[in-house]
């Protein structure tokens, strides 16, 4: 692997990764910011774009970064344009498939030899499926969803998982049992209906934004690293596989 970020050390000596800004070029006239963040012993890249409203700076986004890093697991996150622009109306989807295809290649290109999966926080995660479900992303193995946007909040329907059906890969749902924007029943029917590609993993009383009330003992930093340490035994199950399957091809 080529191009690790900087690190730093804690008051305790502990060594961490950096994130490293890096450039996406999304087609000839636009380009949007990035951040690499790669530990020393990652066994995969994650490529993940941001909800709606807020950007890969985000310090929810930070800290998926973060805590992924501690599970051995590089990610590269990034801008949708609109964001690049601080606007607040997001891209066509045209534009947004475009940018994470964009990004894809970025992480294959800066860290060649780590299996890749891809997704996102809510409105992230549904641009990378729709982008998938329209065309592979270059050697990506599984979508990790954080908190699908399966509805508009007090508008339960289930029109916005209709492409999942032509994602051919393997797909992992992270969702709070309170998710306003993912009624519990319909993200379970919706899970079920695609079968073995779907791994739903549900979190006891966190809504949209991973956060549980305070009466259930729980903090929001648990329960998101709950929902982490599934994404990267997941990760691992899968690049596992496809190292398996290259083996059996080469013999």
């Amino acid at each position: 692997m080529t191009n690790w970020p900087r690190r730093f050390y804690s008051a305790s000596g502990v060594s961490f990764p950096t994130a490293e800004r890096v450039s996406i070029d999304v087609d000839a006239t636009t380009c949007v910011s990035g951040l690499l963040l790669a530990p020393a012993d990652a066994h995969a890249c994650f490529v993940f774009g941001h909800g709606a409203g807020a950007g890969m700076e985000h310090p929810g986004m930070s800290a998926v970064a973060n805590d992924l890093a501690t599970l051995g697991i590089a990610t590269l996150r990034y801008q949708f344009p609109y964001m690049e622009r601080r606007s607040k109306r997001p891209d066509l989807p045209t534009v947004c498939h475009a940018t994470v295809r964009a990004a894809v290649s970025t992480a294959a290109r800066l860290a060649p030899g780590l299996p890749r999966f891809a997704g996102g926080r809510s409105f992230g995660g549904r641009m990378t499926s729709q982008a998938q479900a329209l065309a592979p992303l270059d050697g990506v193995l599984g979508l990790a969803f954080l908190a699908f946007p399966l509805h508009p909040a007090g508008r339960p329907a289930e029109e916005r998982a209709r492409h999942l059906a032509d994602v051919k890969i393997p797909m992992l749902f992270l969702q709070g049992t309170r998710d306003e924007l993912a009624r519990l029943d319909l993200i379970e029917a919706v899970a079920g209906r695609l079968g073995p590609l779907a791994t739903l993993k549900l979190l006891p009383e966190a809504d949209h934004s991973f956060h549980v009330p305070a009466r259930t003992g729980r903090k929001d930093q648990d329960v998101r690293m709950e929902a982490l340490q599934e994404l990267a035994a997941w990760a691992q199950r899968l690049s596992r596989g496809s190292a398996a399957t290259r083996g059996e091809r080469m013999r």
